[in-house]
């Protein structure tokens, strides 16, 4: 963990050094483990009560995204890249909620949840890190960050922290999608092989 620590400080102070193509590959390694940690977690705690493709209520959910990869394939990289950093960012607080509602779980979740939850923190922050610097070098379209408001209720239960977690699975898919289509085109891949 300090090595990606220095190794995203090297980045930051060299921004200018390391190539778009780079930073973008590095962009969807690091989606890829948020997506995986946020399946792991929703397969451990049997959150197939939500599947991914029937959760509307989602607080992303206003957001008009590609719901596929032919639709994604059609819009531009710095919209795909403002996308990914809407949905990035309105999961800063839901995450910061759901790591303080774990005592409300069996107590055998509370452990597993917590430590997977402060995981997927910290990739967030490290992607939201590696984007915000990859959107500077793709100019202002890329820039933009669509709000989306994440209204907190007192009521936590364990039904809601399913339906949360479920919501950042299908979120957290999006955000991979959509980088490995910029990681694509990037490297100039024919539209079928993405």
């Amino acid at each position: 963990f300090l090595f990606h620590k220095w190794n995203l400080l090297c980045v930051v102070t060299m921004c200018r050094a390391v190539p778009i193509n780079d930073l973008i590959y590095r962009a969807s390694q690091q989606s890829d483990k948020l997506h995986a940690l946020s399946t792991m977690l929703t397969q451990e705690l049997g959150s197939e009560v939500f599947p991914i493709d029937r959760v509307h209520a989602c607080h992303t959910s206003s957001l008009q995204t590609p719901t596929d990869k032919e639709q994604a394939l059609q819009v531009s990289e710095s919209d795909l890249l403002s996308l990914a950093r809407s949905l990035l960012q309105a999961w800063s607080d839901p995450l910061v909620v759901l790591s303080s509602s774990t005592n409300v779980l069996p107590y055998s979740a509370q452990s597993t949840l917590s430590k997977t939850i402060q995981k997927m923190q910290e990739h967030s922050k490290d992607l939201k890190d590696g984007l915000d610097i990859l959107s500077s070098k793709m100019g202002p379209a890329a820039q933009t960050i669509t709000s989306l408001p994440f209204i907190e209720t007192n009521e936590i239960g364990q039904d809601k922290i399913t339906k949360l977690l479920s919501c950042f699975r299908r979120d957290s898919h999006k955000i991979d999608s959509f980088l490995k289509v910029l990681r694509c085109r990037a490297a100039n891949m024919q539209p079928q092989m993405c």
